[in-house]
């Protein structure tokens, strides 16, 4: 297959190339916003246009919740507009899509962990950008897939296992959250998860996670253990504690339930504990 991978040079993207573009596999065009700003419709029409992809990976997005918060409109228009501009390219191309979205969507307030048809109410204009273009993807390209995933980190780009080893290296004592709840989701696990989904053209919505439900505190813990060093240099703090408060609301409850993937058959992703371990390893060889 021809795959377009918009946001390929992120985090996230640099697996997808890596699942996607490995030997023997599919031939790949990996569309960092040099290639593709969605927000440029005639771009984005005219790079599918001339590649013809089989297949969209959704990718790009402006992820800085807090950055979001203090400019709205530039949310919306990368997440929500650009993510029409997508949808009318596969739509165009008759390429299936997926794009990937995030636990952000739901206010945090269920005791219990969100399925795929739980009602969303985003509380962050960065949440609120991510839902509507999640609307956007599913009415304008029938038969696309979103996949919401949460607290993702890995080897490339920035993330919390990166900034635990960063802190901890750098200070004595550390202090994170711990009334936030979620499930780390490692970008390699999720890239593999993805490529899954995608050649099989699987529609609607899914629920992508590495398995196993923490807080902050304890993950950051978890870091500092599989780096070989104190994890009891970490204190527990709650999130009206943060100096300086974040702009955007955080979901106190980021857990989702990957039920989708579990009534389908499909199986689901390994705890995280075994992900941070190599990734660990990896940073720190």
């Amino acid at each position: 297959m021809k795959v377009l991978i918009t946001g390929a040079e992120g985090q996230l993207g640099t697996d997808l190339q890596a699942a996607f573009g490995g030997p023997g596999h599919h031939q790949v065009l990996a569309a960092g916003r040099r290639v593709i700003d969605v927000v440029d419709r005639e771009q984005v029409l005219g790079v599918t246009g001339s590649f013809g992809p089989d297949l969209i990976i959704h990718a790009g997005a402006w992820t800085a919740v807090d950055a979001c918060e203090s400019d709205p409109d530039r949310a919306w228009a990368v997440n929500t507009l650009g993510s029409r501009h997508v949808a009318e390219a596969a739509r165009l191309s008759a390429a299936h899509l997926v794009c990937v979205s995030t636990d952000y969507v739901f206010d945090g307030a269920s005791p219990l962990p969100y399925t795929e048809w739980d009602r969303p109410n985003p509380m962050s204009a960065y949440g609120r950008s991510k839902l509507a273009g999640e609307i956007e993807v599913l009415e304008g390209a029938p038969g696309s897939a979103v996949v919401r995933t949460a607290w993702v980190c890995g080897v490339h780009g920035s993330n919390m296992v990166k900034t635990v080893l960063r802190l901890s290296a750098e200070r004595d004592r550390l202090s994170f959250v711990d009334d936030q709840h979620g499930c780390p989701t490692f970008t390699d696990d999720l890239a593999a998860m993805i490529y899954r989904l995608a050649v099989a053209r699987l529609p609607g919505r899914f629920h992508v996670t590495n398995q196993g439900a923490t807080t902050w505190y304890q993950f950051a813990r978890d870091v500092i253990a599989a780096a070989g060093r104190d994890a009891g240099m970490v204190s527990p703090i709650s999130t009206a504690e943060l100096t300086p408060p974040r702009p955007a609301p955080r979901p106190a409850n980021s857990v989702l339930d990957n039920a989708a993937l579990r009534l389908s058959g499909i199986p689901l992703l390994a705890d995280h504990h075994e992900p941070l371990e190599r990734t660990v390893k990896a940073l720190l060889s």
